[in-house]
């Protein structure tokens, strides 16, 4: 039986679209093929090859690869030296690892409110949490939109605070012509499938600075270390290692990292076109006075990771869960980033209560991801625009 849209008719669409999708081609397939035959699995020559490479993309000195963008985050707020009565400001519009990370250092999140046009977190917010305790800030590039980063900044180096960017959504993006990955303290990227590129799983944090380096390459690894300068019992044994701090086992394999190489070649082009369906994207949108565009700040030249649908919640007769299962229903498959990170029950048990960022909640109950991906072709995103109108025509007031 033919399926029929829950609004009446045919979908717009014949088949189902989903909101991310990787792309592998034959030169991805080659690389990872090459390291199984012959190569190291783990430990070997494509790590530091990969890393090399994201440094010459993001302009920074040193980086680190991972085994996700979660560790990338965990070693960055070790290499920050966070610990118990600490407190780490961020935003609560993120996947939670950006505050778990703080969690699994002993210290606390403290969540400042986005701002409603940009979705980003709001650098007077920040001022308003600094406290005599606060010892960094993880600001998050949401969508892929860099963040206010000489405002933000600018108040870390006020208050020394340390600044990681959580990039995970913004390999790509430039802030004022300098690439991201190397304009904050620490950057820490994910390599995720549903991102620009892949590394099937995987991470890296990327720094200007020796001494943060040497830890983040410590935490990534044991804590052990065959570098004589590091050790407190150093000897000439050719075998001899020692472990000069707690770390974990976060390493990258040499297969992730060769797929990594390999779409990295392809991040101009995957930048161009997702530019391109987002510029799609926001013209129709903004003639439909229901739909809120994301605004973008002029400093960011964005790599867009999600394409954000914000409903004007008193211009329609439904719900964000009735314009979703309608979408849905048009095989147009969307999801929702993010619930806020303090609304978590892991999160209400340690305290967090509703309230704390009016906006950021205020956003959470309006928005939607619609599908955005190298792949797509104009039909696919016309088929996108096309069921957003047709709800839209059908429950506006």
């Amino acid at each position: 039986m033919e399926k029929l849209a829950i609004l009446g008719g045919k979908p717009v669409r014949p088949a189902p679209i989903s909101y991310g999708r990787h792309y592998i081609d034959e030169d991805d397939i080659r690389a990872v093929t090459e390291v199984l035959r012959k190569g190291d699995l783990t430990c070997g020559p494509k790590i530091r090859e990969l890393e090399e490479k994201l440094c010459r993309i993001t302009g920074a000195r040193y980086c680190v690869a991972v085994s996700s963008g979660t560790a990338a985050l965990h070693i960055a707020a070790m290499a920050a030296q966070i610990g118990p009565g600490d407190e780490v400001i961020t935003t609560p519009i993120t996947f939670a690892a950006s505050a778990n990370c703080v969690l699994y250092c002993g210290g606390r999140p403290v969540f400042a409110d986005i701002d409603p046009a940009t979705y980003n977190i709001d650098p007077d917010s920040i001022r308003a949490c600094i406290t005599p305790r606060t010892r960094a800030v993880i600001a998050v590039d949401f969508t892929g939109q860099a963040v206010r980063l000489d405002e933000i900044r600018e108040i870390c180096r006020e208050h020394h605070l340390t600044l990681i960017e959580d990039a995970a959504h913004a390999i790509g993006t430039r802030y004022k012509g300098r690439p991201v990955g190397s304009l904050s303290d620490m950057t820490a990227f994910s390599f995720h499938p549903v991102k620009t590129v892949t590394a099937g799983e995987g991470g890296a944090v990327t720094t200007d600075s020796r001494e943060l380096y040497d830890r983040l390459v410590l935490a990534r690894s044991h804590g052990i270390t065959r570098d004589r300068s590091q050790m407190v019992h150093p000897t000439d044994d050719p075998w001899y290692n020692e472990q000069a701090g707690l770390g974990y086992n976060y390493r990258m394999t040499d297969f992730q990292a060769a797929l990594l190489i390999s779409q990295l070649d392809k991040l101009p082009l995957f930048s161009r076109r997702r530019g391109e369906i987002v510029r799609r994207y926001d013209r129709a949108f903004r003639a439909m006075p229901q739909i809120q565009v994301q605004e973008e700040i002029p400093e960011s030249d964005t790599t867009r990771h999600l394409y954000i649908l914000r409903l004007r919640s008193h211009t329609l007769r439904c719900s964000r869960r009735e314009f979703f299962d309608a979408l849905h229903g048009e095989n147009i498959y969307s999801q929702v980033h993010y619930l806020p990170v303090y609304w978590h029950s892991y999160y209400e048990s340690l305290g967090y209560p509703k309230g704390l960022c009016p906006n950021a909640e205020a956003y959470y109950r309006e928005v939607m991801s619609l599908p955005l991906f190298y792949s797509m072709t104009d039909g696919d995103a016309e088929s996108v625009i096309a069921a957003v109108k047709k709800i839209v025509d059908y429950y506006r007031k």
